[in-house]
């Protein structure tokens, strides 16, 4: 099986760079609404920025904006989806072993 030609390393590198960056920047911007009294993101949002690749990026702005942090089942569903892209890597490394 053939990738297309625009999937390469490189590519998925800045989409990674990207993702984390917008994951981070909500967790920022929802934490600045909330103090403001403003709309909020919601919460899926957050998590599909942390499912489509930005999980570091949701975890690092959680921790510095210190937001979301105890919240429930938020943070049971962004657990779920970094152990679901652990897994993901791991099951993509061993598939790139074996194919030799």
């Amino acid at each position: 099986m053939h990738l297309p030609v625009w999937i390469t390393p490189a590519n998925i590198a800045i989409a990674l760079i990207v993702m984390n960056f917008l994951a981070f920047a909500a967790f920022g911007i929802d934490k600045a609404k909330s103090r403001w009294g403003m709309w909020r993101t919601r919460e899926d949002t957050l998590l599909l920025l942390a499912f489509f690749g930005g999980i570091l990026g949701a975890y690092a702005g959680r921790s510095v904006f210190r937001h979301k942090t105890r919240k429930q089942p938020f943070n049971s569903q962004l657990f779920r989806i970094a152990v679901l892209q652990a897994l993901a890597v791991l099951l993509g490394i061993g598939w790139l072993i074996t194919r030799g």
